[in-house]
């Protein structure tokens, strides 16, 4: 097509652009805007080739892509975004802005809260992006303290993932019956966000508990949702090699390219850290453990520093039926709640107030009908659990893991 806006959509990592696709589903069937996807460097880079080849975009080489005007360019990562020719918005790639950092050879002296400091919104003391997106109001507190330049910028626009996670709260059944469960089965989501400080840091002494009782008689599953930048880091064959007893422990290992959104409707627990696919479990009604909630990290004035709080704390020193019972009999909603709405001040605004930012930039004026909140796509079925036997040449014994930094 000629004449064409022409939008390029960063995707540094896959986590990134599993966000953004959300994002750029807003300016589906309009024949005036041409979107292009093109992917920087990056250390957690794996695993994007095979995420955009899968959507049939089309992809720009980076150093193609940084020689080109654009007229609007997406990201939710800091990465390099300075080069673009473009008017920039910037989003965050998970629940909130959830985790802090300290400013070693940053520039910034203390800590700062990722995605919101000088370094990632004026590398360098480079120009302002054309809007910083922020959740919730409150994150503009964060803001005025790291980077009060940008808050002409920051645009309060809501949390794609929590409004399809909403939308998609009655379908909740159906996505059990996909996942392959049975009548009265209860499914147990385990979610790990990556690092040194994460859940899965300490796999190999949470796995035997997660995968004792609680998963041979037959009454759970369990699913094993693990941050993509540790697949990326590692690579899929070392992450699945580590794991590899799994299948006969009774723990279905989600891979990195499935929409984990689903699965976590479907839970009955949830047991987690500080990531952010722990936070948006308050949004499902499922009790909750946690097993990491590393201090340093969290940002303090995120939801994740209520729920590090509110939620009980697992224990490897007892048996997991026991934990999970004590969770649910102490489960209380309206505790969660609050915790909940601090995900987002505009729920089930994010397609609106987003839609309107994008074409306000791009200088056109919005299609004339209402962008609605998909319910998400039923998730494919868990892996069916094999029965516990000894190793034989071919299977590969979980080893330690090492947690990849950054």
């Amino acid at each position: 097509m000629t004449g064409c806006k022409r939008v390029l959509v960063i995707v540094h990592t896959v986590t990134y652009g599993k966000r953004l696709r959300d994002v750029v589903s807003l300016l589906e069937a309009d024949f005036r805007v041409q979107v292009l996807f093109t992917a920087p460097p990056h250390e957690f880079g794996g695993g994007v080739a095979q995420f955009l080849q899968e959507l049939g975009s089309v992809v720009l080489p980076w150093n193609e892509a940084v020689r080109m005007d654009f007229d609007l360019a997406l990201t939710a990562g800091p990465r390099r975004v300075e080069e673009v020719r473009a008017p920039v918005i910037t989003l965050p790639h998970g629940a909130n802005y959830l985790k802090r950092l300290v400013g070693v050879g940053t520039g910034v002296s203390g800590s700062y809260v990722f995605g919101l400091g000088r370094p990632d919104l004026v590398p360098g003391g480079r120009a302002l992006p054309a809007a910083v997106v922020v959740p919730h109001r409150d994150d503009l507190r964060a803001l005025a303290r790291s980077c009060p330049e940008a808050l002409p910028v920051a645009a309060v626009v809501g949390d794609p993932a929590h409004d399809r996670i909403v939308a998609s709260l009655p379908l909740r059944e159906t996505y059990r019956r996909a996942l392959g469960l049975r009548n009265g089965q209860k499914l147990i989501a385990v979610t790990s966000t990556w690092g040194p400080r994460s859940l899965f840091a300490r796999i190999e002494m949470l796995l035997p508990l997660l995968s004792g009782e609680i998963t041979r008689n037959g009454e759970h599953r369990m699913a094993l949702l693990v941050h993509p930048n540790v697949w990326a880091a590692h690579g899929a064959w070392q992450v699945r090699a580590w794991l590899a007893r799994c299948e006969h422990l009774g723990v279905g290992l989600v891979p990195p390219e499935a929409d984990w959104r689903a699965v976590l409707i479907a839970a009955d627990w949830i047991i987690g850290d500080h990531g952010s696919v722990t936070l948006y479990g308050t949004l499902t009604g499922a009790p909750i453990l946690l097993a990491a909630a590393p201090e340093q990290e969290i940002n303090p004035d995120s939801p994740a520093a209520a729920l590090a709080v509110t939620a009980p704390a697992l224990s490897a020193a007892h048996p997991l039926s026991e934990q999970l019972s004590y969770a649910a009999a102490e489960y209380r909603r309206e505790d969660y709640a609050p915790i909940a709405s601090r995900i987002t001040s505009e729920p089930g605004g994010f397609n609106r107030n987003m839609r309107r930012l994008m074409y306000r930039t791009l200088g056109l004026g919005q299609p004339a009908y209402e962008p609605v909140t998909r319910p998400l796509a039923a998730p494919d079925p868990l892996p069916l659990p094999v029965s516990p036997g000894p190793l034989d040449s071919g299977d590969v014994e979980v080893t330690t893991y090492r947690a990849p930094l950054g």
